[in-house]
This record gives structure tokens, sequence and C-alpha cells, in this order.
């Protein structure tokens, strides 16, 4: 049976490696050079921080170097980085900082500006591009190796979530939580010294941590580190380093895909592209186009629940619910029956059939949120793990994702969920990306808008030739069609490139994008006009 290690010791057995280490632009950081970094930072930190107080510290860093080596520092010294999300501003940062109790927050010259004017509450700020941070680490140089005390549950990280649907939560990440996705994956996948990850996605989140930074650490790999994603740059970088692994999470995959098809594009070392929440059809034709294997699974932040892909899946599925996994209805507790579909594959019980899944074993790999009580009762009830994932299962088995707990429709008296409904739209091959959502209406209670981005220019959409591919589509219930689309360039989105659906559907058709109708009964959309938005406007009020 495999003990699992905790980062500390993982990190341990790469601290005489100096064939191979990080890459960051133009320089190179052997292995051994940045382990024995950690234990000269780890001694720092023991300095600067209260033993009387949460020994936390906060680091605002686009994916540099130091972020590891200061995670690295955090794991050998028994002290917590909180991962703070380099797209907050202002206040919101602010109350990011207070919540995880930060005693110090580490930044950079490209980030410090946004601490600019913010009241801290005498938090220490340290630009480590500074003179102030060679001149703290310079009485430290060459601390020899730490001890290790470690233990797998031990908090070690503190990752806010995504905040799509309100205030981010912080997720209390131990050493455990970290490694034990790591070495599954690593082993998964064959990872070995001779492999090289490439790390786009924030380092600030779940998924760069868990499924490239410890896989990594375990594989022994070399790492590639980009400060932020970057489409144009994705596969000249894979080229330069001779990357052979690479994560994602959200839509990189289409992102990548919209840059200009080359012939030569498969000419690369990339073997896996691990990651989720990528469309079934976007990862065929990555892979298709780059020759490469992609693997999309299931999970969220918190890890109470995670599905592993399954080669035999239908489309849309996104593989078989493990039997620790119920979907249950989150009002009464009891477990949802099978999904039934009618000749034409449309879902006739998706009231029945969609629940929440549970993890019913227990709490999973989730930990708890920091000082969030209520929110930790929210999500364990009576001894389960309710994900706030919705979801149905076909009697194979094979589970469907259906939207978050906030992405429910309520049409004339019939719960929808927005997911399958993009999926269906996203078989248009006019659009590039699709977010699915409800406005309020007096009479009906959601009005189904689509917000999409074209393939090509905004202004080459087809009301005509779009109205017709929905009513072609014989798994497209009548409830579940759009009747106002919203012809987007760009999407409001978190850092880890999740759509911010709560800002559409606020938004409406008050937006310089734009918008079409068609009202139940008509043929085709129109232009939505002043006098369109008006009688909108007349049909919402109150609603």
């Amino acid at each position: 049976m495999t003990v699992t290690p905790t980062v500390a010791e993982l990190l341990e057995r790469l601290r005489d490696v100096d064939t191979h280490g990080i890459r960051f632009e133009d320089a190179y950081i052997p292995w051994t050079d940045h382990v024995h970094g950690m234990y000269d930072r780890a001694a720092l930190l023991n300095d600067l921080l209260d033993s009387d107080r949460p020994r936390h510290f906060g680091v605002l860093f686009d994916n540099i170097p130091e972020f590891s080596s200061l995670l690295g520092a955090a794991a050998f010294s028994g002290t917590v980085l909180a991962g703070l999300n380099t797209t907050r501003r202002g206040d919101a940062l602010a109350r990011d900082i207070a919540l995880s109790d930060c005693q110090i927050v580490f930044t950079e010259n490209t980030q410090a500006h946004l601490l600019d004017g913010l009241d801290l509450g005498g938090v220490r700020v340290i630009n480590v591009d500074s003179p102030e941070w060679t001149d703290l680490l310079a009485p430290h140089a060459g601390t020899p190796a730490v001890p290790e005390t470690a233990q797998l549950d031990d908090l070690l990280m503190l990752i806010f979530t995504s905040g799509t649907s309100g205030d981010p939560k912080a997720v209390r990440c131990t050493h455990r939580k970290f490694t034990e996705p790591g070495v599954m994956l690593a082993e998964r996948f064959g990872l070995s010294p001779d492999d090289v990850v490439y790390m786009a996605m924030p380092m600030f989140h779940s998924n760069a941590m868990m499924a490239a930074w410890a896989v990594a650490l375990h594989g022994q790999c070399g790492i590639v580190l980009r400060r932020k994603f970057s489409a144009s740059g994705f596969l000249p970088d894979v080229r330069r380093y001779g990357v052979t692994y690479a994560n994602y999470v959200g839509k990189p995959l289409s992102f990548i895909l919209a840059t200009p098809e080359q012939p030569d594009d498969a000419d690369n070392t990339l073997r896996i592209m691990y990651g989720n929440e990528g469309s079934a059809p976007v990862a065929r034709e990555f892979a298709r186009r780059f020759g490469t294997r992609v693997i999309d699974g299931f999970g969220s932040t918190e890890g109470g629940v995670s599905i592993s892909a399954h080669p035999d899946a239908p489309a849309g599925a996104l593989g078989l619910l493990p039997a620790n996994i119920e979907i249950r209805n989150p009002e009464t507790g009891a477990v949802c029956p099978p999904a039934e579909f009618d000749a034409h594959g449309r879902l006739v019980n998706a009231e029945e059939a969609t629940g929440e899944m549970v993890n019913v074993a227990g709490a999973g790999a989730f930990a708890g949120y920091y000082k969030n009580p209520e929110a930790d009762a929210e999500r364990l009830r009576d001894g389960m793990y309710w994900s706030g994932d919705q979801a149905y299962r076909d009697t194979d088995g094979f589970v469907y994702f259906a939207g978050r707990s906030s992405g429910w429709l309520r049409v004339d008296g019939e719960n929808l969920g927005a997911a399958p409904i993009e999926r269906i739209l996203l078989r248009y091959p006019g659009f590039a990306q699709v977010s699915v959502y409800g406005v309020p209406d007096r009479e009906i209670g959601d009005r189904v808008m689509a917000a999409v981005i074209p393939t090509d220019d905004v202004d080459d959409f087809d009301p005509v030739a779009f109205a017709e591919f929905l009513d072609a589509q014989p798994d497209l219930g009548p409830k579940q069609r759009p009747t106002l689309v919203r012809v987007c360039s760009e999407f409001p989105r978190t850092a880890t490139f999740k759509v911010v659906t709560r800002t559409l559907s606020a938004e409406r058709w008050y937006c310089s994008d734009p918008v079409w109708l068609r009202e139940r009964g008509q043929d085709e959309f129109h232009r939505l006009t002043p006098e369109l938005a008006l009688t909108l406007e007349r049909q919402t009020a109150n609603a």
C-alpha cells in the first residue's frame, strides 16, 4: 500500500536534483537550488511571522518562481500561504487578505499597485522585486535542510473559490489535498524526470496546484512557468521547452483552437493535456489538431466530489458515477431516478432525474472553509458532502453535468439546467463559446437567454440560420430554446476563465453588444430596438 507523502517529503526528494528544474522565461533554476532556496525562506518566515497569531501570509503574484519557493517554504516551516486572486480589486482584495488572517502580503512589481491605497489594517507588504527582499533573505542564505515536521492533514494553503455566485470562500487545503491527486495523476500518466510540466493556469487556483505543481513534484519532472496564459504563446512554449504535460481549467482549449491552424500543429512534444470543464467537441478537436491526448475530469476547488473521464462515455457525459457519489434531491434527500430520454435523445424527466451530486461516504478531500462555519454546514449535512453541483445519470451509470446550484432556470413551472442547453447550442458551427442563464419574466418566471461568442466577427451572426438550427435540434425542448441572444466579443470572467453569469444576467439587454429577440411562435430573431426593449422591460417589471 502506497503511503501518501506530504509536500515537504516530495520536495525533499528533489533537493539534490541538478539535471533539471524550473524554467521561467529566460531563467533556469535547478531543483536543488530551488529547494535549498525554500529552506532559506522557511527560516525567514519563522522570523517574520508572529507565533501568537495564525502564521499566515498572502502572495499576490503572477506565475513566477517565487510563488513555488514560498509555498515550499510554507511546507517546511508549518506556515500557511493564502493565494490572492490577482483579478480582485479594492475593498474586495482587502477583504480576502483580512479573511485569511495574513500577517504579511508578498507581491511583485507587476501586482504591487493593486495594494496601493488599501486599508490592510497593519498588514506588512513586501515586494520580492525590491532591495528589501534581498536584504531580508541575505542572513538566511545557506540554511541547512529543515526537519520534516509536517503532517498530511496540516493546513498548507488557502485557495479562494472563483466567486462566480457570490463572495469567494477560502478553501482549506492540506498537504494531503495536494499530494493525493498529485501522486495519482503522476502515476496514472507515467510521468518521470524525463517529462516537462507546463503551468500557465494561475497558481492561486486549485487546478494549477493539484493538477500540475503537485504532479510535477511526485513525478520529479521539470516545470515551465508561464506568467499568464496566452493562447498564441501556448504552442511556441511547448516547442521551446519540450513540454510533455499541461493542465487547464475552463476555456483555454477553446482559446488555443481559435488561433490560426497550421499544417505542422501536431509537430510538438505534448503528450497529455489534463483538466476540467472542457467540452467534449473541443477536446476532440484539440486532440486531432495537436496530436495529443486530452483527458477532461470533473472536480471542484473544495474537492468533495471528483469524476474521472471514461473511454466509453457517451457524448456530453462526465464519466461513470463513482460508487460513493449519489444524485439526490436537495429538498427531500431522496436518490433521484435515472434519466429517461425520448427517441430524439431529449431528457423527458429532467425535474425528477436532476439533483445534487452528493458524496455519501463523507467529506472526501474537503477540509472545510476557513472561518466560515455556515458554508461548512451547507456543504456537510448528515455526514455527507453536498457539492452544489447538479447532475443526472443514465441507466448505464454515466453522469451528466446540469449546472451549479445557481445555474437553474424556471420556465413555465419547469426547472431547467443551463449546462445541457449550452451543450446543444455549442453544436452550432457559428459559435465558439456559449453561456446560458435566466432573466426574470413576470409571466413565465425566467426567459432563457444565451450570450454567445461567434467563431468569426460579431457582425457575422446570422439570426435566420440560428433560428433554423434551434428548430432542427430534436433534443432541445420548446422551453429550453433561448428567446434572447446576446452576441459578444468577450465574456466577463474570473481569473480561471469561468464565465461570471450573474453579471450577464444582471445586465440583461442593457449593454453595447447586439441583442436579438425571438418571441415564442415567431420564426425569426429580430434585432432588439428601443421599442422592443421597452416591451421587454414591461414584461419583466416586478418579476
